[in-house]
């Protein structure tokens, strides 16, 4: 996308923000959805598919691109966000990047259009950051497989046409090995939901179990046809990568907007005959914040160009997601120290987001999992004694 279409997404964006979403913030938490003809405008807006290939109806945008809009998103409550983050990362990457192209032309185009909206089903009650240890089951019959098992914590499951499945193919390969990656239609007989969950933050973005209960699907359902089979587990981490940068730069845009709102609190809020701004441990709080959102934005970018430059960038990745979401947790904290008892009651909005934001640091994988991640890849590469070298003769990528 040449720099003036991007200008023009973003300001599309920015506007609909200022004039729809900003408004009814208050509203979507306490009924717990978001409006249909909310729903309706952003299917207009094309958001459903940011990150799906204009070959099958999205708009195909690069990494970077994708973080910017994401960092706009992030200016709003995240219920909002929430509709589409599923149908442009773990919903439907798995499908670009290891799909059969019969399963690309056949899906994709209808969730960019956001016709059908599909979720991930990954974890699970005993297997969350450690998927090795699924339980669930595709018994394979012929030509069909059969899915037994609960999964837990989906995102969009209530709302969802589109289940990605995650279960054990081969119950003799241990650990990660032996499971695979199903697409399963969410009105398949044997598919039941539990109740949705009731969370602490976040209300509008729905979640809730999803069980399987013999649910029978062709091999044609495997992503990746019959050869991907045992391959599902690779094609989780490859979501959950680009899925872990776009989380990060919603963190970023969530700091912005609790830096925006404090810092105009503390320039109109009067102490001692002058506004609260003025005094110099306000400003420290102020200071503190913008320094890590500004970290936290170069991060993102950074990692963002290298990405769409074809580099691997798991360990970059990581370093986004555990330092954005750990950051924005902090500059939170420090938006309700700054208004005060009115950043304990609802009015302002602050305390909402203060109990939105905690879920960054524990969905895409939490922060000690990113931190296992980072340490792994690093010890693994200085044992190849490819780090210090890949460090050092890696140009800067080109602006």
């Amino acid at each position: 996308m040449d720099p003036d279409t991007l200008k023009q997404l973003l300001d599309t964006v920015a506007r609909f923000i200022d004039q729809r979403l900003r408004p009814i913030e208050a509203v979507v938490a306490d009924e717990d959805r978001v409006p249909s003809e909310i729903v309706a405008e952003i299917r207009e807006l094309g958001l459903f598919g940011l990150s799906i290939p204009e070959t099958y109806g999205g708009l195909g945008l690069s990494m970077f691109e994708e973080t910017q809009v994401a960092m706009e998103l992030g200016r709003v409550s995240p219920a909002f966000r929430s509709v589409i983050g599923t149908n442009n990362g773990i919903g439907s990457q798995g499908i670009v990047i290891d799909g059969t192209e019969a399963q690309r032309r056949r899906w994709l185009p209808r969730l960019a259009s956001g016709e059908t909206i599909a979720s991930f089903c990954l974890t699970e009650p005993e297997a969350g950051s450690d998927a090795g240890s699924l339980r669930t089951v595709a018994r394979r019959e012929g030509d069909e497989f059969v899915i037994t098992g609960t999964k837990r914590y989906i995102t969009n499951a209530p709302e969802a046409g589109l289940f990605t499945v995650f279960a054990r193919t081969d119950t003799t390969r241990p650990g990660a090995d032996g499971v695979t990656a199903f697409l399963v239609e969410a009105d398949a007989p044997g598919i039941s939901l539990g109740k949705p969950d009731r969370k602490m933050g976040q209300h509008g973005s729905h979640t809730c179990d999803v069980i399987f209960d013999g649910v029978r699907v062709g091999i044609d359902a495997v992503i990746g046809g019959e050869a991907r089979l045992g391959h599902g587990f690779r094609t989780a981490m490859k979501v959950l990568d680009r899925g872990r940068l776009h989380i990060a730069a919603v963190c970023v845009g969530v700091a912005r907007r609790l830096i925006a709102d404090s810092l105009d609190y503390a320039m109109q809020r009067r102490q001692f005959g002058k506004p609260i701004a003025e005094f110099q441990l306000i400003q420290a709080m102020l200071a503190d914040m913008q320094a890590e959102a500004y970290a936290s934005r170069c991060m993102v970018e950074e990692t963002a160009r290298r990405r769409d430059a074809g580099r691997t960038v798991a360990t970059e990745a990581a370093c986004c997601k555990m330092f954005a979401s750990e950051a924005v947790g902090r500059i939170a904290d420090r938006a309700v120290q700054i208004h005060g008892g009115a950043g304990y009651i609802s009015d302002y909005g602050i305390e909402r987001l203060y109990r939105d934001v905690r879920l960054f640091r524990i969905y895409e994988g939490t922060t000690q999992i990113q931190q296992l991640v980072i340490a792994r890849n690093m010890i693994r590469d200085r044992a190849a004694a490819d780090w210090p070298s890949r460090r050092s003769e890696e140009p800067p990528v080109p602006r």
